[in-house]
């Protein structure tokens, strides 16, 4: 009897491979974002400005996008923006390690480097997604990508937490440091990893059929929205290293669970939560569009009240989940949305927008909380709360523009 061998398309098996990228690349620089804030508070910095280099890289990291997104739709040099992008990325995380006491304005420096790297290879990275991802399902295909992007986010902080069980000598300055230099080696094998996926699929743009006729991008009034939208998501999205000073001042020393040596573990706890929702909300995305992106920014909209507003562990850990279900949305579904917006031939221009807007509202966000955090927590928690609630009635204006666009990809 003949049985039907099943298999992956070439396609699948790319984003595969280049989500094992990013699996080692996410075991990086999210190893670093689990005790980035208080490895900057005990190297000097204060929390605004904790919260202002957080809202600046993130502003350079996503700003610049739209440059390098114009600069790689005009070149079509896909491979090379990205592998130039991921080597800036992985490099300047482990360097962390060299910076000595007082070092938080080198630390910052090096911090910002990190994330131009990520502005010089995401617009191509994406759009390279995109093209396979268009024959998969965008919402599913993005949230694959997304589970091996936090497999490795969850990997990356326990990770240090297994260095910090072992390197027990010192002070907590020096442990914080040697965490940074482990974190080389998963560096190292992100950039081998891209070598052998690139050797593989030199084309991947093959993936999607060339358009029977050229449609120069344009901002149509769905696309406007839908920036809007997201504007407003990133504005009230408070960065993880506001988060994670506010945890250490709050709990260490005062709880047995939070402690300097399971911090890291929080921030693993949320990646799992954000691989998770990515994926079930890319498939929901893909199935009943607007709704998918509906649904995850107002369960996510208040995470800011559990983690700052009490001195609750079970509370700390349900905001921490929500915050988590937040980034899942944000990697997953809002990046499928653009490829369904935007034509092949302008689509790291279209991704260059979507994170310039993105990263220019995170900025101010950032800067705007950390200030508030000094002065009053309520507000803070009020301010971030409203402006990501304010996300969902431009999500439906953008659908009602064009129901092509998001109601069904």
């Amino acid at each position: 009897m003949h049985k039907k061998k099943a298999s992956l398309s070439q396609a699948m098996i790319f984003i595969i491979l280049f989500g094992v990228v990013s699996l080692f690349s996410d075991m990086t620089h999210e190893g670093a974002s689990s005790i980035r804030g208080t490895y900057l508070s005990l190297l000097g910095a204060s929390a605004a400005t904790i919260g202002f280099v957080s809202g600046l890289g993130e502003l350079i990291g996503y700003s610049m996008r739209y440059v390098f997104g114009k600069l790689t739709d005009k070149t079509k040099k896909y491979w090379p923006m990205t592998i130039f992008g991921y080597i800036l990325d992985v490099c300047a995380v482990p360097a962390l390690a060299l910076t000595g006491e007082n070092g938080w304005i080198a630390a910052c420096g090096l911090l910002i480097i990190q994330r131009m790297g990520k502005a010089i290879k995401k617009p191509a990275k994406d759009t390279l997604m995109s093209f396979a991802a268009k024959s998969e399902g965008a919402g599913k295909s993005f949230g694959i990508q997304e589970v091996l992007d936090q497999i490795g986010a969850f990997l990356g902080p326990l990770m240090l937490y297994v260095v910090m069980l072992f390197k027990t000598t010192g002070s907590t300055l020096h442990i914080y440091a040697v965490c940074f230099a482990f974190l080389a080696l998963p560096g190292a094998a992100t950039i081998i990893l891209l070598f052998v996926t690139k050797s593989r699929f030199p084309n991947p743009e093959n993936f999607e059929p060339e358009p029977k006729e050229y449609h120069p991008f344009k901002l149509q009034k769905e696309y406007i929205f839908y920036i809007a939208g997201i504007s407003f998501f990133a504005f009230g999205f408070i960065d993880y290293s506001l988060i994670v000073m506010h945890v250490s001042r709050t709990y260490i020393g005062h709880s047995t669970v939070i402690t300097s040596t399971t911090l890291p573990l929080l921030y693993s706890g949320a990646m799992l939560i954000d691989a998770f929702s990515a994926l079930i909300f890319g498939y929901m995305y893909d199935k009943c569009g607007v709704k998918a992106l509906i649904a995850s920014t107002a369960v996510s909209s208040f995470f800011s009240m559990f983690i700052f507003a009490s001195n609750s562990v079970p509370l700390l850990f349900l905001g921490i989940a929500l915050w988590g279900i937040g980034m899942g949305a944000q990697e997953s579904v809002l990046k499928a949305a653009v490829s369904t917006m935007v034509p092949k031939e302008s689509r790291a221009t279209g991704y260059g927008i979507f994170e310039c807007s993105f990263g220019i509202f995170w900025f101010l966000g950032s800067w705007l909380m950390g200030v508030l955090y000094e002065k009053s927590i309520t507000a803070m928690i009020f301010v971030s709360a409203v402006a990501m609630l304010m996300a969902i009635p431009l999500y439906i204006l953008s659908a009602k523009e064009n129901k092509s666009t998001l109601t069904r990809p």
